[in-house]
């Protein structure tokens, strides 16, 4: 048990490397909010995947930042705290699993630090390397996205995920597939579709897909059971996955046959934890999806990755990826398509102090009355 002394918040910027496009906007920069926590015996970091708008979910960074600052932090804030505590010290909050996964997963690097263990330990990682696939926006035209996804071949990625909307679709992905027929390649859709579309999936079924990432809304299990039903390629869930029980009634409904998991939508690693135990229950693969997160919630996401049933390549790039100068030293892509798991204690990296402060938009403390 520990006492945890002050909650730190920062809102930092960081520009992209080139534009980012998907199926609902385009980013041109990076902007999260980082949680210090600091207790008796350490400081631990968590990192906030929500954005500048609510377009990938309801949370976005103005509300996060208040929800962490006013209801979530203050519960914390001069109280002893074990891991095994954290989750029900929130639960007073109903909803807000970001802003939630920001603080549960700071104060489990806190502890870890403290008893000099690893994340990827603590989670019951078995590898010490994972495997990497990218993620490619929409690009500006077919030629375009052929030169990116060759570039992204040379680097060893071993799976190409193609994001995709209605009229950007088969045509790009047929090209690629053309190009390179033996390569692990997925589509993302991030739910810009409906069952009307059953002609782009029949189509879309032909190319010999891994998968089809949230190709119906994020509400709708029955539809993508429907889905599931009258196409052979394995549909994933993603924005529908926001804990265990999700995920359990989306494998129950037949709904998908892969789960995408992001430990900051599902409310942080100890809920990823959990989907991870469903998921392998019922014999469906998963593997780590990406929110372009700096090297706090990549570091975050690779202990994540190193558990059992992580069994395909995920979305953790390297930093340079999307970052001329991440805010902790840079993560880096073997030749052979894996990243190394961080061994030191807790997360395994911190900011660079001078980085961190030339990135920061806002700063507010919370500390015990």
């Amino acid at each position: 048990m520990t006492t945890i002394r002050s909650i730190e918040l920062r809102l930092v910027g960081l520009p992209l490397v080139t534009p980012f496009r998907t199926s609902f906007g385009e980013m041109t920069h990076k902007e999260c909010i980082l949680a210090r926590v600091e207790t008796d015996d350490a400081v631990g970091w968590g990192e906030c995947i929500a954005g500048d708008e609510p377009d990938f979910s309801e949370e976005w960074n103005a509300g996060a930042w208040l929800v962490l600052r006013d209801l979530l932090a203050p519960a914390l804030v001069g109280r002893d705290v074990r891991i095994e505590d954290v989750e029900r010290r929130l639960a007073f909050v109903r909803g807000h699993p970001m802003a939630k996964a920001t603080l549960v997963n700071a104060v489990i690097d806190a502890v870890l630090r403290a008893e000099g263990a690893s994340l990827g330990s603590y989670v019951g990682g078995v590898r010490e390397r994972v495997a990497c696939g990218v993620s490619i926006g929409i690009a500006s035209s077919t030629e375009r996205l052929l030169e990116q996804v060759d570039g992204y071949l040379e680097q060893g990625y071993r799976r190409i995920k193609l994001k995709i909307e209605p009229g950007t679709d088969v045509e790009r992905v047929r090209a690629v597939r053309d190009a390179h027929a033996d390569i692990l390649l997925s589509v993302d859709a991030n739910a810009a579709y409906s069952l009307e579309d059953l002609a782009t999936f029949e189509a879309l079924d032909d190319l010999a897909l891994l998968m089809i990432e949230q190709p119906l809304h994020h509400e709708d299990l029955v539809r993508h059971a429907e889905l599931q039903r009258l196409v052979s390629t394995d549909l994933c869930l993603d924005e529908s996955i926001r804990s265990a029980a999700h995920a359990s009634a989306a494998l129950e409904l037949g709904a998908c046959r892969i789960v995408n998991i992001k430990q900051g939508r599902v409310g942080g690693i100890l809920e990823a934890r959990r989907v991870h135990d469903v998921a392998a229950t019922s014999g469906a693969p998963v593997w780590c999806g990406g929110m372009l997160e700096t090297g706090i919630g990549r570091a975050t996401n690779l202990a994540l990755a190193a558990m059992p049933n992580f069994t395909l390549p995920g979305d953790t790039s390297a930093s340079r990826r999307y970052f001329a100068e991440d805010l902790t030293d840079p993560f880096e892509l073997a030749p052979d398509g894996t990243m190394a798991v961080p061994s030191g204690p807790g997360i395994g990296v911190e900011p660079d102090p001078a980085r961190l402060q030339g990135c920061t938009v806002r700063r507010e403390v919370v500390e015990k009355e």
